[in-house]
């Protein structure tokens, strides 16, 4: 009988020590960061053809001399939060540790064609939630100051590449985990897609 009274204490912490582990081991091994978009499997040479897709309304080149990976390249001002948020070119965990990334295969702000933004649910973008249609996503760079209204919000699964594809006019889309209260990966995107309007 005393024998039994030890072995059941035993069984009762092995088994809920197995129960804790196998339930965290989905945590401790998702790779992909929050809040980042997917990234394109290879981003094609510029060419010609990309230049020509990558210039401004008018003749005027904004930005002469394109940014290296890491390297910041402005801010996002977003009024609805009075918040001001440092830019980074690229998006892997060393950008978005920083501040909102800038996906390297999209054109830059204020160039024609689809900017995207992304960041951390849990960081810079705590309060996205609160932003919505018809409010303003403002972007200063070294080419100047490019204001944004939001024209559509979207929640989309994780795996959704429409998020980065082309657009026929200057647009910035701005992306992060969704559900923002959620824990571990989330399985959505919480998305703004705003027009240049000035």
């Amino acid at each position: 009988m005393k024998k039994l009274t030890l072995v059941i204490p035993i069984m009762f912490v092995l088994i809920g020590g197995w129960l804790v582990l196998s339930n965290l081991s989905p945590f401790v091994k998702q790779t992909k960061p929050s809040g980042t978009v997917m990234a394109v499997e290879e981003e094609p040479e510029e060419t010609d053809t990309t230049l020509e897709k990558h210039r401004p309304l008018s003749d005027e080149v904004l930005y002469p001399i394109r940014p290296e990976i890491g390297e910041e390249i402005g801010e996002l001002y977003i009024p609805k939060l009075d918040a001001h948020l440092p830019i980074f070119h690229g998006t892997d965990e060393d950008e978005l540790e920083k501040g909102v990334g800038h996906f390297a295969g999209s054109v830059l702000p204020g160039e024609r064609d689809n900017s995207v933004l992304s960041g951390h649910r849990d960081t810079v973008f705590r309060k996205l939630g609160e932003v919505g249609e018809g409010d303003l996503l403002i972007v200063r760079t070294s080419a100047g100051e490019f204001t944004y209204k939001v024209y559509q919000v979207r929640i989309v699964d994780a795996d959704d590449r429409s998020v980065i594809v082309p657009k026929p006019r200057a647009t910035l889309t701005v992306t992060t985990c969704y559900p923002f209260n959620f824990i571990g990966d989330a399985p959505d995107r919480y998305i703004l897609v705003a027009n240049l309007v000035n």
